[in-house]
């Protein structure tokens, strides 16, 4: 129990809250129209829609089973009527839903900052770039599939600078909220438990007082998806913090740094033997799971061998959230086939063009590690 008895953990129940609220308050459907403004046009118009929404639903969910159950029961049903394959359409919408925690404010980032020692500023900062490289790869794959099955565009024309400037500013309080989350670790304004509780005010008075959507009859629900949310996070930092006490008894860490580093010097082969290991172990273990249990045994290699330790984070992130769309237990997968009804064979089937655009993403943020690092070295210094 002790593990739980942490200062910094209170940002995951207050950024779960904040994305609950934020869905209440219409900040989720405001999100949606700026996105059709901007990729409405495209071949593949709602599956476009619904990678873009993704990306904008990390500055406000922080969790990809919130973000693939929201999009499940908001775009599917759309997208089905519009001729769209049901398998196409959860496909990509668990596809997507592995770049919401890469974005900040993603749980995933704060709990690896604290299991490595990490700025929780730093890692905000880098998951910006990796994520909008994920959007960019999924994007593609979807042109290219809807351009070989006719997928219309939802838009008749493209939106012009004066109807996406109109909407930008219908959904700039949406917009605005990561980078404010940003700004303020940066400054110093708040600690991350405070931008957490920060990020609760903001979304209710924006929900109350600006968009007006937010009712009293909202509370219990809000307070119900926290509890639920933040339980499942906890109980997880609970079994894995047990798991290791045992593996430092046993001096693990140690011994896996040691095998590891006698198979190769190389830190570029050796983030390549780590991405299979992540990936395998993805495919069975749920992403915090697969994080609070792999990182303090991986985090010494790679500091070892000279790799920054917001960079491997990413890697480390990027990499799990994969393992949440492929068989056998990817959590994101059932969230959604649960959902849609849809065969967990046609989901696979469907799924693999966007999972080869995500380990196309994964290989870049791995040996570049500029996308990881331009942001954190330019608003915090090398």
């Amino acid at each position: 129990m002790t593990s739980t008895q942490s200062f910094p953990l209170l940002a995951i129940p207050f950024f779960v809250m904040a994305g609950s609220i934020m869905n209440y308050a219409g900040i989720s459907r405001k999100l949606m129209q700026f996105a059709d403004v901007l990729t409405g046009h495209m071949s593949g118009g709602l599956a476009q829609v619904n990678v873009l929404l993704s990306m904008l639903m990390g500055g406000v969910s922080g969790s990809a089973n919130a973000d693939a159950a929201m999009q499940s029961k908001m775009l599917v049903p759309e997208m089905e009527q519009r001729g769209y394959d049901k398998a196409f359409s959860a496909a990509i919408t668990a596809a997507s839903s592995a770049v919401t925690p890469v974005i900040p404010p993603g749980i995933n980032l704060i709990i690896y900052a604290l299991i490595a020692n990490a700025s929780v500023g730093k890692m905000f900062a880098a998951g910006y770039l990796p994520g909008v490289l994920m959007t960019i790869t999924l994007m593609v794959a979807v042109h290219i599939i809807s351009k070989k099955r006719k997928y219309k565009p939802s838009r008749e024309t493209k939106a012009g600078p004066k109807e996406i400037f109109v909407q930008s500013i219908d959904s700039i309080w949406a917009l605005l909220f990561p980078f404010g989350i940003i700004l303020g670790l940066r400054v110093g304004i708040f600690t991350p438990s405070e931008a957490g509780a920060v990020a609760v005010f903001y979304c209710i008075i924006v929900g109350k007082f600006i968009y007006k959507e937010l009712k009293a009859s909202h509370i219990i629900p809000v307070l119900k998806e926290t509890i639920y949310g933040t339980s499942s996070v906890v109980l997880i930092i609970v079994a894995a913090s047990v798991f290791g006490y045992y593996l430092n008894w046993e001096r693990i860490p140690q011994a896996m740094t040691g095998v590891l580093l006698n198979i190769t010097q190389n830190k570029y082969v050796m983030l390549a033997i780590i991405n299979v290991l992540l990936l395998v172990m993805g495919m069975f273990l749920e992403g915090g799971a697969a994080l609070i249990i792999l990182a303090p045994l991986l985090v010494p290699v790679v500091t070892n061998l000279g790799v920054d330790v917001v960079h491997f984070g990413l890697i480390c992130i990027v990499n799990i959230m994969i393992g949440g769309i492929t068989p056998p237990f990817g959590s994101m997968m059932f969230t959604v086939c649960s959902i849609t009804e849809c065969k967990l064979q046609k989901f696979v089937k469907e799924a693999i063009p966007f999972i080869i655009a995500l380990l196309i993403s994964l290989i870049l943020v791995t040996y570049i590690p500029i996308i990881s690092l331009a942001l954190p070295n330019l608003l915090y210094g090398v």
